[in-house]
This record gives C-alpha cells, sequence and structure tokens, in this order.
C-alpha cells in the first residue's frame, strides 16, 4: 500500500493568517459604518467623603472653586472696496490675425503597436497557466496606452 505524505500548516501560520484576516474585518467593518460608535463620558468629579473617627470632631470640607466659564471674543472683518480706476479709450488699431491654435495630437499606431508588443512580452514574464494569459493581456493593453501617449508627446508640432 501506498503511503500518502500530508502536509500540514504549521499553527504559527494559521494564527497569523486568522488573525490578519480578523483585524482585516474590524477595519472593514469600521470604515463602513458598521461597528457602534463610543458613548463614553467621563465621569463627574466626586467630592471625597469625610472619615470619620471618635476621637475628634470632623471639619467641613473646604468648598470647591467652580472655574469661570469661557469669554466668547468676537472678532469682527472689516473689508474695504476700492472702485479700480476706468480704462481709458483706446484708438483702435490694426492687429494681426491671432495664429491659429496648435493641432492636438493624435493616436499613434505605430507607438499603440510598439508599446502593446513590449507590454506583452513583458506580462508574459509574469505568472503561470491562465495568469499568464491574464498578465499577457494586461501587458498589451497597458503597454499600447503607454506607448500612445509617448507617441504623443514626441510629436512635432507641423508648420
Amino acid at each position: 500500500m501506498e503511503q500518502i505524505a500530508r502536509t500540514r500548516i504549521h499553527p504559527m501560520m494559521a494564527v497569523a493568517a486568522a488573525s490578519v484576516t480578523l483585524v482585516s474585518l474590524v477595519g472593514a467593518a469600521s470604515i463602513a459604518g458598521l461597528l457602534p460608535d463610543s458613548k463614553a463620558t467621563t465621569a463627574p468629579a466626586t467630592e471625597p467623603m469625610p472619615v470619620v473617627s471618635t476621637a475628634a470632631p470632623v471639619a467641613a470640607p473646604a468648598p470647591v472653586p467652580t472655574p469661570e466659564p469661557r469669554r466668547v471674543v468676537e472678532h469682527k472683518t472689516v473689508v474695504h472696496h476700492v472702485n479700480a480706476p476706468q480704462p481709458q479709450p483706446q484708438v483702435a488699431q490694426a492687429q494681426a490675425p491671432a495664429p491659429a491654435p496648435a493641432p492636438a495630437p493624435q493616436n499613434s499606431a505605430v507607438g499603440i503597436g510598439i508599446g502593446a508588443v513590449v507590454g506583452g512580452l513583458l506580462g508574459n514574464q509574469v505568472g503561470s497557466g491562465n495568469g499568464r494569459k491574464l498578465a499577457t493581456i494586461a501587458g498589451a493593453v497597458g503597454g499600447g496606452y503607454v506607448g500612445n501617449e509617448i507617441a504623443k508627446r514626441n510629436q512635432q508640432p507641423q508648420q
């Protein structure tokens, strides 16, 4: 009979995985607002209890001074408006026509093609099986985008 080798996860790895999962779930619940807010308040200060003894009478505790309420400081902002001087009428002058705006760079089929090939080759170096196929496709798409952007920046304005 063949002996089947069983591999077990180390107990410390199981504890680490469980703790990371728990912390992640608590963080996600906190961000989502699923955890209740803390309604804690500070406990009011209590006066110390007088010690009762039969040997001597106890003096009354000294009155606790109450703090003064905070004063509200009001700030006023004064804005002075100054009227701008009126523009002087100008004599009409012959103006040269404004130059036409430069045309926007066009998409480059060469840049997209080269970028897609390079990105696909780089993506093919990652993973195995279906993961390699997905990485190749993602690399080709990303490389095509980057190649197009590089080609747009390198285009010279035509005159």
